[in-house]
Formats: C-alpha cells, structure tokens, sequence
C-alpha cells in the first residue's frame, strides 16, 4: 500500500511519449510525402519547359538554315550574271506569282493591329466607364488640353456645346454638335489619346472618358455608365447629318476635263472678298469676324497688270461706334473696369453657358438675370436633382452665394452637373459677378 508514485506515473508518462512521438514521426512522413511530390511536379515543369525550348531552338534552327540557303542562291544567282556581263543596276525582270520574301501574318499580329472600333460596336473590348470616373480620368488626363469641363484650352479643340449653330456661317463642331457616331470618340481616345501618351489608357478608363464627354454635352445624366453592350444603342445628336458621298459616280464624270495650260483666258476679274478675317485680340488667340466689305469696284488682272490697285475701304462709322457699353464705360468708372474685366473671365464659362441677346442654352443655361434670381428659375432648362433640391430650399443667387459656389462648385452643391473646378482668384469672381449684373438683376 505504500507503493512509490513514481512507479505508477511512468508507464504513463511512457505510454504517452511513445503516443506523441508516433505522431510527429507520422507527420514528418507526410510532410516528407507532400515535398516529394512537390519537387516531381516542378522537375515535370522543368523537363515540359525545357522539351518547348528545345522545339523552339530548333524551328529558329531550320529557319536560319533557310534563310541561309536563299541567301546563297541569291548571291550565286548574282555571281552569274556578273560572269555574263548582265547590268546589276538594270530592274529586275517580273516574274509571275511571289517572290519569296517575308511570311503569312499570324492570326495573333493581325488581331494586335486590328483595334478599329465600328459604329454598330464590333471591335469594342469587354469594359465599362460611369460619369463620375471618367470626371476625375479626365480631369487627370485629358484637362490640361480641353479644358476641367472640355471647353478647349488655348488652341486646343472644345469637345462641348456649339448645338443649334451647325447653320450659322462659324458653326461650333463637338463631340456633341457634330461627331455623327460615339464610335469616332471611342477610336479616336483608344489609339491616340492623352497626347504624348497615346495608348496607356485602359478600356474602362476609355469607356468613362467618353461618358464625361456625353455628360459635359448634356446629352446624358450624371448617373450614366456607358459600356460595350449598350455602347451601339447610343444615338448621337447629329447622327442624321451626314450623306453618302455619291459625286465621284453622278458628277465628276461631268466636269473632269484635261486641264488648259496656257491663253486658257482673256482675264480674272476678282467678284468678291474674303467671307471672314482673322482678328487677333489683345489678350491672344484668334477671333474670326464677318467681312463686310463691299464687292464693288475690284481690280481686273490681265496680262498688263491689275486695272487698280484698291486702297482700303474705311471702316464704316456704325462699326467703329460698335464697342459695347461696358468697354467705353471703363474709362470713366472702377465699375466698368470690372465689367471688361470679367467679360475676359466668362470666356472660361462659354463653352456652356451664353449672355446677352439672343443668348440660347447650351450645356448650361441661359445667365440673363441671374444674379438675384432664384436657382433653377430658368424656363426651358433641364436642372440637376441636386439644383432642384437648391431652389425648392429657396436658394437665391445672391453675390455672396454665387461667390461661393464659383470658388468650389462641387463642395458648394453636391451632385451639381457643373463639372468646372472653379475660380481660384477672387478678383476674377468679383468682375465675372459684376459682369453678369450688366445683363440684368
């Protein structure tokens, strides 16, 4: 009964060491199994990548064999003729079918070069691109030429706007106004868009970009995404402007004569004057103005010389009394001073929006009266929910409250459709606000 503990705990403690070593020797060899196949599985790769290399060598191997041989046949073909005295500058007499040279194009080079996109939508890549993203793709990669919301910079194309003026004498040609197929965008930014950078853009960065485009046109809302199975349905605003040419087969057959080459005429009388000039305003750039000038009493060009030479026309009275208001006013008063100043300014709002008379909507509405008015009060324009919200608020486009929505549109009414980044300087907010008032309270 007074047996030691001891000889009762260790067949135990025996018993339980064998217990745990069995296992850990169970699981070594498992281990050992799992690594064993690992290593036979990466020596198959091996071996597979190897027996490829080795197909590989030997197809350029015969190849160059090939090659080898054409090369020598040339040269001796060269050789003989040199024997016989031929004229290796003599050309190179035609033979019937191919020559030799070059290879079939695989099916893979074809595919890489063939990335045209139709207007029906074949060619379009598997993507998708909603209103949102494609703001912040262009604003990252497209701004710095076309403008925060695609009113151009510069010399640089407008991509926005320019509806209802495809009659006029200097229609505005868009993306919105013009461009018959969303196709012809879609290409067009795929291949060599941003500039400089042509081809970094992703499909789907491709597929937002042109959905910003459509927006800054108003002719999507700001909830639209535009992607590659509804990308064909998309009809644009001028998709009915355009007709087949048919005059090479109904006209040129009519008027295309041997040209004369001498005593083709008695004389050249000039009927008429240049439909435009080309104007360059003091803060650079280019206006194109009408040119009013009369046809009468023109030179006649003959042999002898001109029957005249013209002095110039001068200029008429009611032109020169033409110079708005708000400029002779600058020379009187700090007010007018501001009003030129922020007609200057309001060219960056243009692209969008139109003053004065016969202003129109556009993307944005018309901005007679704005300043006092409610928001959204404007007839015959389609506001944003986020700008209806503002006027069912009560919104008033005080001086105070448009100065702060032309700072930071975006932080100021969340959801606007105004895609301009804002006004940095508060002196071109004050004049631009200024110049609105001109056109009325």
């Amino acid at each position: 009964m007074s047996k030691s503990l001891s000889h009762v705990f260790l067949p135990v403690f025996g018993g339980t060491a064998f217990v745990l070593a069995a296992a850990v020797a169970f699981a070594n060899r498992n281990y050992g199994q799992s690594q064993i196949e690992t290593l036979e599985t990466r020596i198959e790769q091996v071996e597979a990548n190897a027996a490829a290399a080795r197909e590989n060598a030997q197809a350029e191997a015969n190849r160059a064999a090939e090659l080898e041989l054409k090369v020598e046949e040339i040269q001796a073909a060269a050789a003989e003729r040199v024997a016989s005295g031929a004229n290796l500058t003599a050309p190179a007499p035609r033979h019937d079918g191919i020559y030799g040279l070059g290879r079939p194009a695989l099916e893979e080079e074809v595919a890489a070069w063939d990335v045209d996109v139709l207007p029906d939508g074949r060619g379009l890549p598997a993507g998708s691109g909603d209103v949102w993203t494609g703001e912040e793709v262009f604003a990252d990669r497209c701004a710095s030429c076309h403008g925060e919301f695609a009113e151009g910079v510069d010399n640089w194309p407008v991509l926005a706007g320019g509806f209802d003026t495809l009659a006029d004498e200097d229609p505005v040609k868009t993306v919105g106004s013009y461009w018959p197929h969303l196709s012809t965008a879609w290409d067009y930014i795929s291949r060599s868009m941003p500039f400089g950078e042509a081809g970094t853009l992703t499909a789907d960065e491709t597929y937002a970009i042109v959905a910003y485009i459509l927006y800054s046109n108003d002719l999507v809302d700001d909830d639209f995404e535009l992607n590659n199975e509804n990308f064909a349905d998309f009809e644009m605003y001028n998709m009915d402007g355009f007709v087949v040419d048919v005059r090479p087969e109904t006209e040129y057959t009519e008027w295309r004569k041997e040209p004369c080459m001498e005593n083709c005429k008695a004389e050249a009388t000039v009927t008429m004057r240049s439909v435009f000039l080309v104007e360059t305003p003091p803060e650079g750039g280019s206006n194109s103005v009408m040119n009013d000038a009369n046809p009468d009493e023109l030179p006649v060009f003959t042999a002898d010389g001109p029957s005249f030479i013209p002095t110039a026309a001068p200029k008429p009275e009611e032109e020169a009394a033409a110079t708005p208001a708000v400029q002779e006013a600058a020379e009187v008063d700090e007010t007018a001073e501001l009003v030129s100043a922020g007609e200057k300014v309001f060219k960056k709002c243009k692209a969008c929006h139109q003053v004065g008379e016969g202003a129109k909507h556009s993307t944005g509405p018309t901005l007679n009266g704005v300043i006092g008015a409610n928001a959204g009060s404007v007839e015959g324009f389609k506001y944003s929910n986020a700008m209806k919200d503002a006027a069912e608020a009560g919104l008033v486009w005080t001086a105070e409250e448009m100065a702060a929505f032309l700072a930071k549109p975006k932080e100021y009414m969340k959801g606007t459709r105004m895609s301009f980044a804002g006004l940095k300087k508060p002196d071109d907010i004050e004049a631009v606000i200024v110049y609105l008032r001109s056109f009325g309270n």
